[in-house]
């Protein structure tokens, strides 16, 4: 469509073969000459009407843009005059009219500013419109696709959550004639990163106190990111105190100050610590915790031989089990304390060099042997509890921390005790008497034979007289002889010398276990509580026992 020149109506005509051409009209012919179709040109708003924008490219008539190629923007504030680039689609269409359009000329443009920045290798900004398979769609000037291994260093696993922001980017790769467009943020983050690695690696040094980022967490440490190189916080650096467990201190993500401990420049790692920004708590530990003084404490560890206490971040101090009670009963540290117990205890040893503190629960209280003298004077008569048996005694306990020992000897003063737990059991109550104290090496003899008087003073030396015939049961055989019960726990011996075996016959042979016998007593030692017996002086030197008619009288 043509346009009114100058609001009189006059509508120019296009060219016609054949026609004679006037100067004028030859003029604007070699003006359209030059304007090619799909070429980009300047033009001049006329005006704006409702089939579209009249706009004048100054040839001989003007062209419409469709009204739809603007926005309603546009449209709003656009004036006569104002000017902007469009695309010369046609010269002429079939009425004779020139097609142009904004839009194409915009495209245009974006691809050509696209294609520079491609071929510089600039950055661009894009803004990401929404999720597709594969990636993201971006607004570049024109959509764009970003494949989702180059929209970050690391997998995202969020997409959605990137809709609507706006990041840097650069082309990786585009095709004009297909419209196809695609991008990388990946590429701008890693040199991004490896530009700060660079500059950071040129200013780092140990002792450099530096802002990192927690960028993993590991069983044994945390990695720092300092700016494009990465270091890493062991987790013996993370704390003077005690650290189970990196995440209890740090979260990935989190800004964490640090000291660079360790830089090997031809490797690249990194060591870090945090601890080291705080002085050393085992400077001048002596000082705060003297030897003698009593502390308190939180346990926070437990281990077979005894407890770590917590006395200040960083510094603890060994409980040995041997330490916590004056009972020598307890068989691990967990039947008395619990992780996390508040306890009191007294300082035995202080070693800085090594920082170790040795501390003793049992010293906040009173130790028991230091009474013992006084509750329990020898010659008392205790009671308790059998606490173990063994085979040279009997262990009673009295109290806490006080055990007392029956040894075997002390049972019975006749019978021959194999083992303890022929007369006692365990946790049997028993009676006892104190036979010895000492406090020093913590050992209290008790004695249970002292209980009845001594049968050896009194009663055997009466019952066995030198002569005296006694009958009795075999309960032990020897190389040397036997021993005879002669009745409840009174043995005597029956030497070999003493038996009357035949020539070259063994005691074996002649006596058994559990044989009956009678033999006269040939002496009583009430001292060595021994009583001697013989069957040769019971039969005499004939083979019969004495009052025999028929054995002779000995020759005198």
């Amino acid at each position: 469509m043509g346009r009114t020149q100058s609001g009189t109506g006059s509508v120019r005509k296009p060219f016609q073969k054949g026609a004679e051409l006037t100067e004028m009209e030859l003029m604007y012919a070699e003006t359209f000459k030059q304007l090619e179709e799909g070429s980009i040109v300047e033009g001049s708003v006329v005006a704006v009407q409702a089939e579209g924008v009249v706009v004048d490219i100054g040839y001989k008539s003007e062209g419409i843009v469709p009204r739809e190629e603007f926005s309603p923007e546009e449209l709003a504030t656009m004036k006569v005059g104002d000017r902007f680039l469009v695309y010369l689609e046609e010269r002429e269409d079939s009425e004779g009219n020139m097609v142009l359009s904004k839009e194409k000329a915009d495209r245009m443009k974006i691809w050509g500013d696209l294609e520079r920045i491609f071929e510089k290798g600039e950055v661009i900004e894009g803004k990401v419109l929404n999720k597709i398979k594969g990636g993201m769609m971006v607004d570049i000037g024109i959509k764009a696709f970003l494949p989702g291994s180059q929209i970050d260093l690391r997998p995202v696993r969020d997409l959605d959550s990137l809709v609507g922001k706006t990041f840097q980017m650069k082309i990786i790769k585009m095709n004009h004639r297909r419209s196809n467009v695609v991008v990388s943020r990946r590429v701008v983050l890693e040199e991004t990163r490896d530009r700060r690695k660079q500059q950071a690696m040129a200013t780092l040094q140990e002792g450099q106190i530096i802002d990192g980022q927690v960028k993993n967490i590991t069983d044994y440490g945390a990695f720092i990111d300092l700016g494009g190189i990465d270091g890493l916080l062991h987790i013996t650096d993370m704390s003077w105190g005690r650290v189970a467990h990196p995440s209890e201190m740090f979260m990935v993500g989190d800004r964490v100050k640090v000291m660079i401990l360790k830089y090997d420049r031809e490797t690249g790692r990194i060591s870090l610590g945090v601890k080291q920004l705080k002085p050393d708590p085992w400077l001048h530990v002596e000082e705060r915790y003297p030897v003698g003084s009593r502390v308190r404490g939180k346990v926070v560890s437990l281990v077979d031989y005894g407890a770590f206490v917590e006395l200040e971040p960083g510094v603890e101090g060994l409980v040995h089990i041997s330490e916590m009670s004056w009972s020598h009963e307890i068989k691990h540290p967990s039947k008395l304390v619990s992780v996390g117990d508040q306890v009191e205890a007294q300082v035995l040893n202080v070693e800085r060099k090594g920082r170790k503190i040795s501390l003793g629960m049992k010293q906040v209280a009173t130790n028991p042997w230091e009474l013992v003298e006084t509750k329990y004077p020898v010659g008392s008569i205790i009671e308790g509890k059998v606490k173990s048996l063994t085979e040279f005694g009997v262990f009673v306990g009295l109290e806490e921390g006080i055990d007392g020992l029956i040894h075997v000897s002390d049972l019975s003063w006749t019978k021959r005790v194999m083992h303890p737990g022929d007369l006692f059991k365990k946790g049997q109550t028993v009676k006892a008497v104190v036979l010895r104290v000492d406090k020093e090496k913590e050992r209290l003899s008790l004695g249970y034979k002292q209980l009845t008087p001594d049968p050896w003073e009194q009663d055997i030396p009466k019952r066995y007289q030198v002569g005296q015939d006694v009958k009795g049961r075999i309960i032990k055989t020897t190389d040397f002889g036997a021993f005879v019960e002669c009745e409840d726990g009174v043995e005597g011996l029956l030497h070999v010398s003493e038996m009357s075996l035949e020539p070259g016959q063994r005691i074996e042979d002649r006596y058994r276990v559990g044989d009956e016998v009678t033999a006269r007593v040939i002496r009583v030692d009430s001292a060595e509580r021994k009583i001697a017996l013989s069957i040769r002086e019971h039969i005499g030197d004939y083979g019969l026992p004495e009052g025999d008619e028929r054995r002779p009288s000995r020759r005198r």
